[in-house]
């Protein structure tokens, strides 16, 4: 942690100020601050957003630093994806720890300062992947703070042998609890289901889901995942992330469904999809669930898309849910900064007094310009520390 001033900035939409940053919060803003021994930093009229929150994402899969991808797998198939992603991490022997340094750098070179990232476990590639992102983790704790989830990405009850190495997992240290679409992959939602939320029972963690299942038959698991969460006590511990079924047009069906995951203070992680109907911000917010957001795999065997920028993410979230007005894309910014952070069950981030000093200096007329435009960060400041500078982190990657 440092101290920092900086000087002749824009706190959001407001007038040019100065942020104090001591001993890692926030400690002032507002005018002729005392920064003494603090580092200056000059915004030059730039705006402050809070530190960005990427709640979903997988930080072992990227081919960042590789060559092309070419990939001859279509979306339509997730068990044809799931499986020539397996045999290609192979293939090309990707190293997890290297692959989740790069990824986590350009992704903090945007301005996040917090990420989620899903970690396979599976009989192929057994704990590798999680030992590489939870080095990431330790070398990165002064850049970004990464939360890791033990994720079953080729099913749980069809690959026996996977729920043992999701107990040594969690031993290892994995910070929740993951599944993969009970009905869907694994076609056994009581198996499942019974087993992700046993393990997390077992070890005092909280779970987070992959629910990409659509409409009936994603409503259906929500239940059953609603049932065990609430028998289980585990009020502010459960996360459903994708949820397209929240995104079905039958609000009789839906509806009780959201107020259930109210009642749970549970957390929802989307993508803000283009392809698929998903849960929308105002929807959230009236029944009171957190709601975070995320790139999800960035260019990796799954795709071309993505860069890691959360700040074009809110963009998504707002294209996603018909925000326009710039009252209404300070909702979509939320979403991928402090109200993402507790999504994540984190201490929100915010530009306000005795706050963790962590923001985001970006170009723009307005905050609504910036998300739309979001050009390369001018800084990136993490605990009071600047972590990146003109679009690229202090941290070079391997």
């Amino acid at each position: 942690m440092s101290d920092l001033l900086i000087k002749n900035v824009r706190v959001l939409d407001g007038q040019p100020t100065e942020i104090l940053i001591r001993d890692g919060r926030i400690a002032g803003i507002g005018a002729d601050l005392d920064g003494a021994g603090a580092a200056v930093e000059d915004a030059g009229g730039r705006i402050a957003l809070p530190g960005l929150t990427e709640a979903h994402t997988h930080l072992d899969k990227s081919l960042l630093g590789y060559p092309w991808y070419h990939n001859d797998v279509g979306g339509g198939n997730l068990m044809a994806m799931i499986d020539n992603e397996r045999q290609m991490k192979q293939r090309l022997d990707l190293d997890p720890h290297v692959q989740s340094m790069r990824h986590a750098l350009q992704t903090a070179s945007f301005g996040a300062t917090l990420i989620r990232s899903h970690v396979d476990v599976d009989t192929t590639g057994g704990l590798r992947a999680l030992e590489g992102v939870m080095e990431t983790a330790e070398k990165l704790a002064d850049v970004v703070e990464i939360q890791t989830v033990a994720f079953p990405q080729s099913g749980l009850m069809i690959a026996p042998g996977t729920a043992e190495l999701l107990d040594e997992a969690m031993k290892m240290g994995a910070d929740l609890m993951g599944g993969l679409d009970p009905c869907g992959v694994d076609h056994d939602p009581k198996g499942h289901l019974d087993t992700i939320f046993g393990l997390a029972e077992k070890h005092g963690k909280g779970i987070d889901i992959h629910l990409h299942e659509r409409g009936e038959l994603g409503a259906f698991s929500m239940e059953q995942i609603l049932d065990r969460a609430e028998a289980l006590g585990m009020k502010g511990m459960l996360t459903v992330s994708h949820a397209f079924c929240l995104g079905m047009a039958d609000a009789g069906r839906v509806n009780p469904l959201l107020e259930r995951l109210g009642a749970l203070e549970a957390s929802i992680m989307t993508t803000a999809p283009a392809s698929s109907p998903a849960p929308l911000v105002r929807q959230m917010a009236e029944y009171g669930i957190r709601f975070g957001a995320g790139n999800d795999g960035i260019q990796d065997t799954w795709g071309p898309y993505g860069n890691g920028d959360m700040l074009e993410r809110a963009k998504f979230v707002g294209l996603r849910s018909n925000l326009r007005s710039d009252a209404e894309m300070y909702m979509a910014l939320d979403v991928c900064a402090g109200g993402g952070a507790e999504a994540m069950g984190m201490e929100r981030r915010a530009l306000k007094v005795g706050a963790p000093g962590d923001l985001v200096i970006v170009e723009g007329v307005a905050v609504a310009h910036a998300i739309v435009r979001h050009a390369p960060r001018k800084l990136v400041v993490k605990a009071g520390k600047v972590t990146a500078r003109d679009g690229a982190t202090l941290m070079a990657a391997p």
